[in-house]
């Protein structure tokens, strides 16, 4: 699990503070992107293919700098991959048929008792990402009041898998608005079965947990 895992919340950060979180989560997304053959990203961005996978900061800088663009220069976008949020619902899906939900939104099943996990994705516990899709998760917003939940986890592997990372949510429960980014995202592969629960803190209905996603594609793919 990474150490670095904490929640930064909207109120707090300036819009071109906010701006550099969603930029830095594409530019991971893409550099992700690039290991997994989504794409063609090394050939997309000049200099990329010529830093080693291992220089992972050096990579997602040079991937910022293109798609952030320099002073004056607007940013460009690699032609061979396309991005939007992730779809999850009946009507249009990026898991694979075992891990369709039943509505189009994230939203738990009722929160029945304290301490206990419980799926953001209804009653699908271990959601299975497609084959050629990549998923990076960067925030997360809760619509109720007050904060049902104590800990958001992402597990790899399903719901007994590692813990990939935890973000306390509890720091939350005061703030007028309940939306705050990741301290850094996360990123789900391909075809990898992994959980995103939380903690019940206060028993209740279902919660609508939405977590803010970018999903990747090769371009020009429809949604399975």
């Amino acid at each position: 699990m990474s150490s670095r895992n904490y929640l930064v919340n909207f109120e707090d950060l300036s819009l071109m503070e906010r701006k550099g979180y969603k930029l830095g989560a594409l530019a991971a997304g893409i550099e992700r992107c690039a290991i997994k053959s989504i794409g063609t990203p090394n050939a997309d961005i000049p200099g990329l293919e010529a830093i080693p996978e291992s220089n992972k900061y050096l990579r997602v800088k040079t991937i910022l700098d293109f798609i952030n663009g320099a002073p004056g220069i607007p940013g460009s976008w690699p032609k061979s991959i396309d991005q939007r949020e992730l779809a999850t619902g009946p009507a249009l899906n990026d898991f694979t048929a075992g891990s369709v939900t039943a509505l189009d939104e994230m939203v738990t099943a009722p929160l029945a008792i304290a301490g206990v996990p419980y799926s953001c994705f209804q009653a699908v516990g271990a959601p299975q990402l497609l084959v050629g899709k990549l998923l990076v998760f960067f925030g997360i917003s809760v619509e109720a009041a007050p904060n049902p939940a104590s800990y958001l986890l992402f597990r790899k592997g399903g719901i007994a898998g590692n813990i990939q990372a935890r973000f306390d949510l509890q720091g939350q429960s005061t703030r007028l608005a309940y939306d705050a980014f990741f301290s850094e995202p996360v990123i789900i592969d391909p075809s990898d079965v992994f959980a995103v629960q939380v903690i019940c803190r206060i028993p209740g209905p279902a919660a609508r947990i939405h977590l803010h996603n970018f999903l990747f594609e090769g371009t020009g793919e429809v949604i399975a």
